[in-house]
């Protein structure tokens, strides 16, 4: 136990040597991997999350966690694979078309990913096409539109208005962020969810895929 409690406490300062050490202290003690995800990953960077919203934490502090958290994933990803453990959910995430900031959506992915959630990044300057062809063919429950320049937001409708015109806008929640968009902006394109932070992003993903 002494391990796991390690394990969490590496992520959340950030540590992704004894991240990685203390994973596979923890499976090589017998510990499942699916344990490792849902009983100390996902609390640890629910903690990480906290702190950001609390301003203990800021996007450095939140990109060392993040790290830690990948490199735990990398040696669990296969495992939970081969067992045929099952994702809270499936998550298609890029910036939009145009806009080639990745800081934000990269922070949110990596926070998902250790919320349980099976990520696909498709990286920044996504064509609405893009999207649509992961999310059919990943079958995901949810699509993560990011844009950090108000000129490149307008891609964030539009990519909304392909998946409808695709048929497949009943069958994914789309979730929206960046620095300059807006919950009223949110509404107004017909997103399901919108987040400001990478902290507050697991909470919302739960809850659409939830829904």
């Amino acid at each position: 136990m002494h391990d796991l409690k390690l394990l969490e406490e590496a992520l959340i300062v950030g540590d992704w040597k004894t991240a990685a050490a203390a994973t596979q202290a923890a499976l090589a003690g017998g510990v499942a991997p699916l344990t490792i995800v849902t009983g100390h990953l996902m609390p640890a960077m629910d903690e990480v999350g906290r702190r950001f919203e609390r301003e203990d934490y800021f996007v450095p502090e939140m990109l060392l966690s993040a790290r830690a958290m990948k490199a735990s994933m990398e040696i669990l990803r296969p495992l939970l694979a081969s067992s045929g453990a099952q994702p809270v959910g499936r998550v298609v995430i890029g910036t939009v078309k145009g806009d080639l900031h990745d800081i934000g959506k990269n922070l949110v992915a990596a926070m998902l990913e250790g919320g349980g959630f099976e990520v696909i990044d498709l990286g920044a300057d996504v064509a609405p096409e893009l999207f649509i062809e992961a999310a059919a063919a990943r079958n995901a429950d949810l699509v993560a539109l990011s844009a950090l320049l108000t000129v490149t937001m307008g891609w964030m409708k539009t990519t909304i208005d392909a998946f409808q015109a695709a048929g497949l806008r009943q069958k994914v929640k789309i979730m929206v962020g960046g620095a300059p968009v807006t919950q009223q902006y949110a509404d107004a394109i017909g997103a399901d969810g919108f987040t400001d932070s990478a902290g507050s992003a697991v909470a919302l993903a739960r809850k659409l895929v939830a829904a």
